[in-house]
């Protein structure tokens, strides 16, 4: 059966238990429609990129399935029909991560990005002085004479 991962954002008005007990319910769709749910994350409220039905913060959930696409179809009508829940998003993957999800891991344990140098440049170059560097008026030509108006 394919892989896939959701996540869902339930309303910020519901209690935590509320919203787990979502993460159940959608849970036991895909089981119910021959699915199996490997692991499921609630992440908290967190605050959203943008106003969502006048909501500026949502429960995150996040679930790993294997399940066909019938059963997924069906968690997702269901979903969207709900509600308490703003958002689904569903991804097919080829295989799922072993451990926690990158939102839960911590900045010390992802380590992708410790490497950076932020010294180098890089093929830009320095920048030139001054706020506008070359293009400080040179490259306009003269200014007009205003023609006054009455």
């Amino acid at each position: 059966m394919p892989l896939y991962e959701h996540v869902l954002i339930a309303r910020q008005d519901l209690s935590n238990t509320q919203a787990e007990g979502l993460i159940e319910h959608f849970s036991t769709v895909l089981v119910d429609n021959g699915g199996q749910v490997i692991e499921n994350e609630y992440w908290g409220v967190r605050t959203l990129a943008y106003k969502i039905n006048k909501n500026r913060k949502g429960h995150y959930a996040f679930l790993r399935s294997d399940a066909p696409s019938a059963a997924v179809q069906e968690m997702e009508r269901l979903a969207r029909l709900h509600d308490d829940v703003m958002r689904v998003m569903t991804v097919r993957v080829e295989k799922h991560e072993e451990g926690p999800s990158v939102q839960m891991q911590k900045r010390e344990e992802r380590g992708d990005r410790g490497d950076r140098d932020r010294g180098d440049r890089g093929d830009r170059g320095d920048r030139p002085r001054g706020d506008r560097g070359d293009r400080d008026r040179g490259d306009r030509g003269e200014r007009r004479e205003r023609t006054e108006r009455i």
